[in-house]
């Protein structure tokens, strides 16, 4: 038995660097699968992560493209019913304008006087839209507000002083719609 025991320890001593080196080549590869297995992983969650941050971009993407939709259909409708508004407010104007050009038996005055009414009935509306006219005769001239389109030179008149009007100017609160055309003076 003493021959076998020493059969055993002298191939136990043959092999062990052998071994040796399979348990560490072993060792070296169950590192690199952890590795493999930890990278797999940390690959997986990177994935779930991106693949649920493109959900949510495309998700606001398409709220946001809802959000626009709406907006603009919004404004549409609302620039839709002020034109209703202001059309349903000058209607009565026209209607006023048909009675008179279809009134054949009326006289020059009865006309002048229709249509001084129909002004008046005109500009009243325009005042319940928040329209202001502006360019009346001794104003000051502002190049802002007003079209100087002639300049005359008067004494009796004072600096940048607004002689006439040739066309009143409008302006809806701080909104210039039209400037006045005027004529001033020194």
């Amino acid at each position: 038995m003493e021959k076998n025991e020493e059969k055993d320890v002298v191939q136990q001593t043959t092999e062990t660097p052998a071994a040796e080196e399979k348990t560490a080549k072993r060792e070296k590869t169950e590192k690199k699968s952890k590795k493999v297995d930890k990278s797999a992983e940390e690959l997986a969650k990177l994935q779930d992560d991106y693949a649920a941050l493109n959900d949510r971009y495309m998700r606001v993407l398409a709220e946001y493209d809802n959000f626009r939709k709406r907006t603009q259909k919004d404004l549409d409708s609302r620039v839709s019913h002020t034109k209703v508004d202001v059309l349903s407010k000058i209607l009565p104007v026209v209607d006023n304008f048909e009675r008179a050009a279809s009134n054949a038996d009326a006289d020059f005055e009865t006309y002048r006087k229709g249509i001084e009414m129909i002004a008046k009935q005109f500009m009243e509306i325009l005042g319940s839209l928040g329209v202001e006219e502006f360019g009346a005769p001794g104003d000051t001239f502002d190049p802002n507000l007003h079209n100087g389109v002639m300049h005359v030179e008067d004494e009796n008149l004072g600096e940048n002083e607004i002689t006439d009007v040739f066309m009143k100017g409008y302006k809806l609160g701080d909104k210039l719609i039209r400037p006045a055309t005027v004529k001033v003076a020194n």
